[in-house]
């Protein structure tokens, strides 16, 4: 079991634990503190995370920036593979193509899934689809995350 789904289930029970857990990971990995996300779910294969509709993520037209999208959907991807993987293996994004489906605004929900991980021998690629929706559940983003899994070198 990854760290960062052990953590999960020792603080996501509660809002403050979520809130916490989010902090810790992006203290591990500080670049997606900028979109401040906060964890929903965490399990193996599948990631929820929010963002808060704030100027700090918008772009000129007051509208949830594009790259800040990108940002909640490797976020979620690389929580959700890194949930699903057996403990001898890691993985880096490769690659990701995204759709931008309407303007952003207000509150993001990002949903990853990714499958099939642990059935990976040696190194390959896999993918994680992400979802991001507005307040009214429309689909303004999707992106495919292709994530590079590999063994952890061995010492």
């Amino acid at each position: 079991m990854s760290a960062a789904l052990r953590l999960w289930q020792r603080l996501g029970g509660s809002a403050p634990g979520r809130w916490l857990a989010s902090r810790l990971i992006c203290f591990r990995a500080p670049y997606f503190a900028s979109i401040r996300p906060l964890l929903e779910t965490l399990e193996p294969g599948r990631c929820v995370a929010v963002i808060a509709d704030r100027r700090a993520v918008h772009n000129h037209i007051g509208t949830v920036h594009a790259i800040a999208l990108c940002n909640l959907a490797e976020f979620t991807a690389g929580l959700a593979t890194d949930a699903a993987m057996r403990p001898d293996q890691r993985w880096i994004p490769k690659g990701m193509t995204v759709e931008y489906l309407k303007k952003a605004r207000g509150r993001m929900r990002g949903e990853a899934l990714v499958e099939g991980t642990r059935e990976l021998q040696g190194a390959a690629e896999c993918e994680a689809r992400v979802s991001v929706r507005d307040p009214a559940g429309e689909e303004v983003f999707r992106a495919v995350v292709r994530m590079w899994v590999s063994p952890k070198p061995t010492a």
